[in-house]
């Protein structure tokens, strides 16, 4: 009887809530319905409390105070897009990291075993040219007899499969590791030898001193050549090892390693924190502090985007098209058959932007007219076009931007054709880089991926294949390990003066890296993609959901505006507990619920998505002569990629 009563109850309610509806709809009055997630026309509000280890092994009581340590660091960071700073712009992607600490001084026992384990993975190997280096220089404190030579892959593994008790190496993770002081320490250098150039065959790994490494971290799951079998977030650093290249611990002598006349701070060996050494011992736990700081957190874990990862559509692209377009004008070379492996870069970039269906194709062009003219003049630095004010450095830009048209053939057909433009040229010209991910001169927008081949960047030995994976990464959004955004100081920052030490960023298993060591993304590339598409979905349902909002049936857009933003509830909730490919995936789902709600509000989406993409295309055009935000990967002389 109770049950019958709750029925016609519910029944008669349903009927009154009907009729205030219909009554409402007549009206054109329903009031929007209440969202707790989506913020119609604002910006996201995500925040992720972030766990963070920091695990202290080998480090003498007294020598590293964890209390100053823990002290030191952010409480928080919010990333942004880097290429707009250029442009006096500071965009926020919507997204705050809390960062939640430990910092852990493991037990003499694990200390003892990890240590056992270094010792049984040593190899005997020659002192590197850079421990000699420092053998050399005036103002070392010990001298180098001997060294081995240790597995990186093997001992990142170690460390994520026996964590010290109550460390969760599925959460970031970063070990601070001190070998030196104990009896059983030996010099030594970290290695990386199982992947060669796709293109080449050449292995930095063995073949150059440079590539012996202090560091490393961040192996996925499944890599090819390493992978953990499970998902762990770890990367190691060792003050014992080296002295190294990059980071320029060999050089005790001299303040400015760069030649720009600005003192460039670096972190030394172990032994170099001693009275009359390099370094204070006092100063060491500040040292660690900037490590992890600037290093660890800002380049790694929670690094920020160098271009806005929706892409130039500014709306979510899924289908993208990798249009590569080859300048042939090395005579008797096939650089786009012999230089390019495509399976690689797909698969590569897959991998990054898993919810992305990639295609491929390509053409060759010859090399004459405006591009011959505008790429050999970029070389002396004159602009091919000086009519409309933009430096040289724009030529290869402007040229192509002229010419669009004859490779833009996927049109219609995907989301977002990538132009991709490589340049074999002959023996006798030089390159003006590896390559670099141009932007648009406007607002530090990405615009087109420019590659380089000669004579000379093969002996280097590169080919084209890693430098559009690496190029095209940063088109998507990636920035170098080795650069990138302190939030805190609010001070975008590279390997130089205060923030040399950066380098270091460069000992992970990345693709953005300039070691040379693996061509793959890392799982901090990874997480950090993930997160950055979750914003930009988010940003992307709040847009349109404004305009379901203001639309003139906007009524009919209630019910898909309430899914969206319980599937939003969930992406947070998934962010919460860490669970990146969920939170992009329920935020890709919420901006697809919006846009069925504004379709059916009135809004002609397709056509708000060609408006957007127009007025991209339009902004393009517009002639401004600013200076490129583009970050150049070059192969200077004594830059790190040329070092022995």
């Amino acid at each position: 009887m109770q049950r019958i009563r709750l029925v016609a109850l519910l029944g008669t309610a349903l009927a009154v809530i009907a009729g205030s509806a219909m009554a409402a709809t007549t009206a054109n009055s329903a009031p929007p319905p209440p969202l707790r997630h989506l913020e119609p026309g604002g910006q996201p509000k995500l925040v992720e409390k972030l766990p963070v280890n920091v695990v202290l092994v080998g480090y003498q009581a007294g020598q590293v105070d964890p209390q100053r340590l823990r002290a030191g660091l952010p409480s928080s960071s919010r990333p942004v897009v880097r290429s707009r700073l250029g442009y006096g712009v500071t965009e926020e992607l919507g997204l705050t990291y809390q960062y939640d600490y430990r910092v852990t001084t493991t037990s003499k026992r694990y200390q003892d075993r990890f240590f056992a384990q270094l010792a049984k993975l040593a190899r005997p190997a020659a002192l590197t040219k850079f421990q000699q280096d420092y053998n050399a220089q005036n103002g070392n404190v010990r001298t180098i007899d001997k060294s081995v030579a240790i597995d990186a892959p093997t001992v990142e593994r170690w460390l994520a499969n026996n964590p010290p008790p109550g460390i969760d190496t599925t959460r970031n993770t970063v070990f601070l590791i001190n070998w030196f002081g104990r009896a059983d320490f030996k010099y030594h250098v970290y290695t990386k030898t199982n992947e060669p150039d796709p293109d080449t065959g050449y292995n930095f790994g063995t073949q150059r001193d440079s590539r012996k490494i202090v560091a490393w971290g961040g192996t996925t799951a499944k890599d090819e050549e390493d992978g953990l079998g499970r998902t762990r977030r770890v990367w190691f650093h060792d003050l014992s090892a080296g002295p190294d290249a990059s980071s320029g611990s060999w050089n005790v002598d001299d303040a400015d390693l760069d030649g720009d006349d600005e003192a460039d701070y670096r972190i030394p060996v172990a032994w170099e924190y001693t009275a009359g050494g390099f370094r204070a011992p006092s100063e060491l736990t500040g040292d660690l502090v900037k490590l992890v700081r600037y290093v660890a957190l800002d380049l790694l874990f929670t690094s920020s985007p160098l271009y806005p990862v929706e892409l130039p559509p500014s709306t979510p692209s899924e289908t993208v098209n990798l249009d590569s377009n080859t300048y042939e004008g090395w005579p008797g070379v096939d650089a786009s058959t012999d230089y390019i492996d495509k399976k690689l870069v797909l698969s590569e970039l897959s991998e990054l932007a898993w919810r992305n269906k990639f295609s491929y194709d390509s053409q060759d062009l010859p090399y004459t007219g405006d591009a011959k003219r505008c790429y050999e003049l970029l070389l002396v630095n004159k602009s091919c076009y000086p009519e409309l004010g933009y430096p040289a450095f724009a030529n290869l830009f402007l040229q192509n931007k002229k010419e669009l048209a004859r490779t833009q053939d996927d049109q219609g057909k995907v989301d977002y054709e990538l132009p991709i433009f490589n340049y074999a040229v002959p023996p006798e010209l030089d390159t003006p880089a590896l390559g670099f991910a141009d932007d648009n001169y406007e607002d530090g927008t990405q615009s087109y991926v420019f590659n380089f081949l000669n004579e000379s960047i093969i002996t280097s030995g590169y080919g084209l294949t890693t430098t559009i994976i690496h190029e095209t990464g940063h088109h998507l959004g990636l920035s170098h390990p080795h650069d990138g955004y302190d939030s805190t100081s609010g001070v975008d920052f590279g390997p130089s003066g205060a923030t040399y030490f950066a380098w270091l960023g460069d000992y992970s298993n990345t693709m953005m890296s300039y070691i040379d060591l693996n061509w793959d993304f890392s799982q901090f590339d990874r997480d950090n993609m993930d997160r950055f598409q979750t914003a930009a979905r988010n940003e992307a349902a709040n847009d349109l959901a404004a305009k379901a909002l203001a639309a003139p049936r906007a009524e009919r857009a209630h019910d898909e505006l309430r899914r969206a933003d319980l599937l939003l509830g969930l992406a947070k909730n998934a962010l919460a507990r860490h669970d990146y490919s969920a939170a992009y995936a329920l935020a890709s789902q919420t901006y697809s619920v919006v846009e069925e709600g504004a379709k059916q509000a009135g809004v002609d989406v397709d056509a708000y998505i060609d408006d957007t993409r127009k007025a991209t295309a339009a902004e393009r055009n517009r002639a401004k002569a600013h200076p490129s935000g583009a970050l150049v990967d070059t192969l200077e002389p004594g830059g790190p990629r040329t070092l022995p």
